[in-house]
């Protein structure tokens, strides 16, 4: 008998720790090749780690909720190898791990690990990759080997995922336990007091075994409900708090008219949606005029390391995007420089999308040397940014109203409706002082004022 370590995964460049959410074996149990061995959440991504050998899990070192840093050994799996090896190899399998609970909303990786050697993926008969999890819910549920190959697979090159089977069984009515789950709660089943067969409350347990979201327990406090945040909306405070206590803030404003820009959308949107199928929004238009700024600009595309100034090559732009439970994430626009107006808005449609359905890949969430904010989003007209760490400045992104404005013109001035804007920047003090950041923003301001 030989032992193998398994160690704290790498899911992104940046990444030093991750966050034990789950432990799925306990020791003593016995394991299969790819079977799920813990969940493991970061500031980027979340994911199902499965275990690279077949063994019995002899030691786990750490409990769920502790934060572990990459390369620590958590776990020994006893195998029947006569050598002791460990999981620190780059891994060459790309295999998609198993999406998260729709409860945390975080984007899945794309790779299992950086720092962990995960064997070639079991395949069935066809030639299809199904993991340990879903191979387990298709057992559980009775799903055919045939009706598995029906399943259109949304993760990695197209292989199926938990939450694949799960919308197979709501759309199967033959199948779907979650069906027998409506029927057992439907109003029409309370009121006619009709027995409950042990089958359909059977259904209705392996739906929540398999899709229900962890439950966060709230406790009363006088007239108050205490909820613990989810591990994200930690991951966010403490980010806030850090960036807030790091760089100093300062923010300022400039007015914009967008009426040139609110009239060349209106000309070209149409057209636009009927060559990509993508609605076309004032967020390319916003993104092309910083990456014009950050050229001229270069001290605002950097960060800071101590007292040296590091100034980025690339120009990548992050944007924010607002998720269905009320966190947020920021995708990442690689090289926005090098984009044309119709590049960039496929690349926010598609950003928007997979961030909303939890399809980001740790690539999608780094790199980022800028920020934009999109207060208007919520009708809002202005508002003062926190800074993205480690940038130095992010631009916030106001309401377009119609408003009433004095004008030039060769006849004397006149009052005129225009499209108008709010933008805000807010950069950090220790690299940008108020000229550069002025001039910045009003760089971004002429662009977007002067847009054809």
């Amino acid at each position: 008998m030989s032992t193998f370590e398994i160690k704290m995964p790498k899911l992104g460049e940046s990444i030093t720790q991750g966050t034990i959410m789950r432990w799925a074996v306990k020791v003593g149990d016995t394991v299969e090749e790819d079977d799920v061995l813990f969940e493991v959440s970061t500031e980027k991504v979340s994911a199902e780690i499965p275990s690279p050998v077949a063994g019995k899990v002899i030691e786990i070192r750490f409990a769920e909720n502790d934060i572990v840093p990459v390369g620590t050994v958590m776990a020994i799996i006893e195998t029947a190898s006569n050598t002791s090896v460990s999981a620190t190899a780059t891994a060459t399998d790309k295999m998609s791990p198993a999406v998260p609970e729709p409860s945390q909303n975080i984007p899945s990786a794309t790779a299992i690990s950086e720092t962990q050697d995960i064997p070639a993926a079991k395949k069935d008969k066809s030639g299809r990759f199904y993991s340990p999890l879903v191979r387990n819910i298709a057992q559980v549920e009775k799903i055919t080997d045939a009706e598995l190959e029906s399943i259109q697979g949304t993760g990695f090159q197209g292989r199926v995922t938990k939450a694949d089977v799960l919308q197979f069984l709501k759309e199967t009515p033959a199948q779907s336990s979650l069906k027998e789950k409506e029927k057992v709660l439907s109003p029409e089943s309370v009121k006619s007091n009709a027995p409950i067969s042990t089958e359909s409350t059977e259904s209705q347990e392996l739906f929540e075994k398999h899709s229900s979201p962890p439950r966060m327990e709230e406790s009363q406090c006088g007239a108050s409900t205490i909820i613990p945040m989810d591990h994200i909306r930690r991951i966010i405070a403490d980010h806030m708090v850090m960036s807030k206590n790091v760089s100093a803030h300062v923010s300022t404003f400039v007015d914009v008219d967008v009426t040139r820009l609110v009239q060349w959308r209106e000309r070209n949107k149409d057209e636009f949606f009927r060559r990509t199928g993508v609605k076309l929004t004032y967020m390319p238009a916003i993104i092309e005029a910083s990456a014009k700024a950050l050229i001229e600009f270069p001290r605002v595309n950097a960060s800071v390391d101590g007292y040296n100034i590091i100034l980025k090559k690339q120009i990548n732009v992050g944007m924010a995007v607002a998720l269905d439970d009320g966190n947020l994430i920021v995708p990442v626009i690689h090289d926005a420089d090098k984009l044309n107006v119709n590049g960039l808005g496929l690349a926010v449609d598609s950003l928007a999308a997979k961030a909303r359905n939890n399809k980001l890949s740790p690539d999608d969430i780094q790199g980022g040397t800028f920020t934009i904010t999109n207060f208007g989003t919520f009708k809002n007209i202005f508002g003062t940014p926190i800074i993205n760490q480690p940038q130095v400045a992010i631009l916030g992104v106001g309401y377009i109203e119609k408003r009433p404005a004095v004008m030039e013109t060769p006849d004397g001035d006149m009052i005129a409706i225009r499209h108008k804007m709010y933008l805000s920047l807010s950069y950090d003090h220790r690299i940008v002082d108020g000229a550069l950041g002025g001039a910045f923003l009003r760089r971004i301001a002429d662009y977007l004022e002067q847009y054809e």
